[in-house]
């Protein structure tokens, strides 16, 4: 199904529209937060993507004043451009050095200058499109399966001791990045057996959707965070003597007490776990019960709770 009496599928549409959405909120959340240069860089991903799915749902389409040869430059130069950003962003969003070169040397030898032959120049000359998709995919193809074992070799062989802002996403953020990389790899696949726009799209596009909505329940998770150490430093001015006679107001045992001054002290279950040597399970156990006791359904309500004055 197309709209607007375009060549526009309509699945690309709605993916157009939903990272659209994504991309006006991490803009505001960068905004608040402009130290966070990661997703200054993940917005710039987010535009490139929804620039390629613009051009590659809309083009080609005689119903354009634009050229057909115009309209199929600009559609397949834009799954170049985004091809290229892959390894900036690595490097520049999580510090991955070893992709230094291949940012400014190997991009350019390897996917722009085979475009420029291919789609500037050749494509041009002889008015064939087949012979820019055919021969012109075969480097930077070949090229795009070493940028992905380098890539995933610099994710691996990162140290978090070298770099803050990679150590604050962490490895597990790289490689979800990284797995919706990955299908990009086909786009070759792809334009060579002329598979058709929806498929592409989902393919190219489902990954960094998933990766957009981790990105916010991350957000979410660090605001609960900063919430819950506010609070632990509340605590500690108010003093744990209040904190422990509201523990006894609100019918805590001794161990659900000492679990909850560990919460307000910004622990982990599992480090509590460990610290008070019983399973994880059973610490899991305590705080459900602390929590229907008090009457709070998160640590942040837990901590704020009973660390106000004498209830």
């Amino acid at each position: 199904m197309y709209i607007f009496n375009s060549e526009m599928h309509i699945l690309t549409f709605v993916v157009s529209v939903l990272e659209f959405g994504m991309f006006f909120s991490q803009v505001i959340l960068y905004l608040s937060r402009p130290q966070e240069k990661p997703r200054l860089w993940y917005c710039l991903l987010l535009v490139l993507l929804i620039l390629y799915n613009i051009s590659c749902g809309l083009f080609p389409d005689s119903n354009f004043a634009i050229p057909i040869m115009a309209q199929n430059i600009i559609s397949y130069g834009s799954g170049f451009l985004i091809a290229s950003y892959f390894p900036c962003y690595f490097y520049m969003a999580f510090g991955l050095r070893a992709l230094r070169w291949h940012v400014f040397y190997g991009v350019p030898m390897f996917l722009l200058i085979p475009f420029g032959v291919s789609f500037l120049f050749a494509y041009p000359l002889t008015g064939k499109l087949e012979y820019a998709t055919s021969y012109g995919m075969i480097i930077p193809g070949v090229y795009a399966l070493i940028l992905l074992f380098i890539m995933l070799k610099a994710i691996r062989s990162q140290n978090p001791s070298e770099n803050d802002l990679a150590f604050s996403y962490g490895k597990p953020e790289m490689y979800k990045v990284y797995s919706a990389v990955v299908p990009w790899v086909l786009m070759g696949v792809f334009v060579y057996l002329h598979i058709s726009q929806w498929i592409q799209i989902m393919v190219t596009n489902s990954g960094f959707l998933v990766v957009t909505i981790l990105c916010f329940r991350k957000t979410i998770r660090w605001e609960r965070a900063r919430d819950l150490q506010l609070n632990a430093v509340y605590v500690a001015g108010v003093g744990a003597s209040i904190f422990e006679h509201n523990c006894a107001v609100y019918g805590l045992t001794a161990r659900e007490t000492e679990i909850s001054l560990l919460i307000s002290q910004g622990m982990q279950y599992k480090f509590i776990a460990d610290k008070l040597f019983i399973s994880l399970d059973t610490v899991k156990s305590h705080v459900k019960n602390i929590f229907k006791k008090v009457g709070v359904n998160d640590k942040t309500e837990l901590v704020y709770k009973l660390g106000q004055g004498v209830i």
